[in-house]
């Protein structure tokens, strides 16, 4: 079969409909096709490919290293196809489901209150919200846009910046009434100081005594996933918390957390951004109106 008789586009939505439903069947079922036509059809793309894009067992199906480059490639090439279609006829309107990955204390303090006004602007398009702190990998998540904190690692992802905000070192009145208000790095290895459960670019406090940098342990009893349970638990007066400023702004306001070592730099700046897998090529306009959105909305300080 020669190049012009293959219906590309059609093999792309397929195989990404069996990557991303988990098998043939589902993938079948959706096209309305048969289970067979569908491996067969998948045979034929991994053959001119001169690729396997796709791992076969009785029990489950892995996509390759191959498979997800090629998965990650098509769902571009379907999307600006959708892009250029809905151009031509209705104008170019974003329609279509978004997948964002966030941790828990930007949804809840900067992207929430601005989803209305959001969906408001962009009313064709759906979110699909999943909350983590930790550090996913965007196309094996199928995830579209992903708000980071820190230090961003060299990666085939494209950034936009989001702002910077202070870590600062809080605690609640009734914590520090109970435990008294540390001062020194010793006075704080006494306190029971509320750490994230899993690996971070800087695994502790960075303090500065003495013109010495030091970087303390968060090796209290209590590790939790995500900032935002960290944050409520030292409003229970649970510990210490070292929390991104925009977080606690207004719990500092309200004298519901006090801040404390601020004299020992404990107020580090830390930079957060939106970022998606791509080379710099056309985005689908779904996606490029969030990312435009939360540029110019969703800063963080």
């Amino acid at each position: 079969m020669g190049r012009s008789e293959v219906n590309r586009s059609g093999e792309m939505e397929i195989f990404a409909r069996v990557v991303e439903l988990g098998g043939f069947s589902p993938a079948a079922r959706a096209a309305g096709m048969t289970p067979s036509a569908v491996s067969k059809l998948i045979a034929r793309l991994e053959a001119r490919l001169g690729a396997r894009l796709l791992n076969r067992s009785t029990r489950q199906l892995q996509v390759t290293p191959e498979g997800c480059a090629f998965y990650e490639r098509a769902k571009r090439i379907l999307a600006d196809l959708e892009d250029a279609e809905r151009a031509a006829g209705l104008g170019e309107q974003p329609v279509g489901r978004v997948r964002i990955n966030t941790s828990a204390s930007y949804a809840t303090h900067v992207l929430a209150p601005l989803l209305p006004e959001f969906l408001a602007l962009h009313a064709g398009i759906t979110l699909d919200i999943i909350l983590t702190d930790a550090v996913v990998d965007l196309l094996a998540e199928r995830t579209d846009v992903a708000v980071r904190a820190g230090p961003l690692k060299s990666s085939s992802l494209i950034a936009r910046k989001l702002g910077e905000t202070q870590l600062v070192v809080v605690a609640a009145p009734a914590y520090l009434s109970r435990c008294g208000e540390p001062r020194t790095i010793a006075e704080l290895q006494a306190h029971n100081r509320l750490g994230f459960g899993y690996t971070r670019a800087v695994d502790g406090w960075p303090l500065r005594e003495n013109g010495k940098a030091v970087i303390v342990p968060a090796t209290g009893r209590i590790q939790a996933s995500d900032g935002e349970a960290l944050r409520h638990l030292a409003l229970a007066g649970v510990g210490l918390a070292r929390l991104s400023a925009f977080t606690v702004r207004q719990d500092i306001a309200a004298g519901r957390l006090v801040p404390v070592l601020g004299h020992l730099g404990a107020e580090e700046k830390e930079a957060f951004h939106a970022v998606y897998v791509g080379q710099g090529g056309p985005l689908p306009s779904r996606v490029r109106a969030l990312l435009d959105f939360l540029a110019e909305r969703g800063k963080v300080s």
